[in-house]
């Protein structure tokens, strides 16, 4: 069960006194009052220099006070805090607690209630929280994020090929050349002389 908002951050915190992001930092306090602001003073030199630390040392205060007073860590138990950077831009708290019969739930904020406001005040202060069984007690861990500068990034130029043109070529007749037709010249006849008697054809015998 959790109430999660997608956030998506690169980056780091830009501060000098920034912890760099490295495996987290773990400690483990007696279940009693006493312990809530010990962990709220861990919580708050962890993360020196994060712009969630006000919002995650508020957060540490609620959960380290539901374990004490909901869970088998204040029956002369205890509870384990730990502190993460995941990502950049990304901080994280979670308390591990010996274990209760009732699941986390946000529910209405009591500003007048005993032990905190309880976990409707961490839904509102963080971007998602969640809780996951740690046998035979359970985590509740909370998120918090901020934007930070997104690097630019550098886009190779890609490379053009050249198109080739191919050369036109003459359009092909429809049918086979015809051989033009021009009508041939007509025989002249030149006008001679009467025909003389000896060159007549001989009349047909009777």
């Amino acid at each position: 069960m959790t109430g999660a908002y997608p956030v998506l951050h690169v980056g780091s915190f830009g501060s000098a006194g920034a912890v760099p992001s490295t495996p987290p930092w773990t400690r483990t306090f007696r279940g009693v009052p006493a312990s809530v602001p010990e962990a709220r003073r861990f919580v708050a030199e962890v993360l020196r220099g994060c712009p969630a630390r006000d919002a995650l040392m508020t957060c540490a205060s609620e959960l380290c006070a539901n374990a004490i007073n909901h869970t088998d860590s204040g029956n002369g138990g205890v509870f384990i805090v730990q502190v993460d950077l995941p990502r950049p831009g990304v901080a994280r708290i979670a308390v591990t607690d010996e274990g209760s019969d009732t699941l986390p739930a946000a529910g209405p904020a009591d500003l007048m209630g005993e032990g905190g406001r309880g976990l409707a005040l961490v839904a509102a202060y963080t971007t998602r929280w969640g809780y996951a069984d740690a046998h035979p007690g359970r985590t509740v861990w909370a998120e918090s994020c901020w934007p930070v500068p997104v690097p630019a990034l550098a886009v190779p130029a890609l490379a053009v090929p050249a198109l080739a043109v191919p050369a036109l070529a003459a359009p092909a007749l429809a049918g086979p050349a015809r051989a033009s037709r021009r009508p041939s010249p007509r025989p002249r006849f030149t006008r001679s002389s009467p025909l003389s008697p000896d060159d007549r054809p001989p009349a047909p015998a009777a």
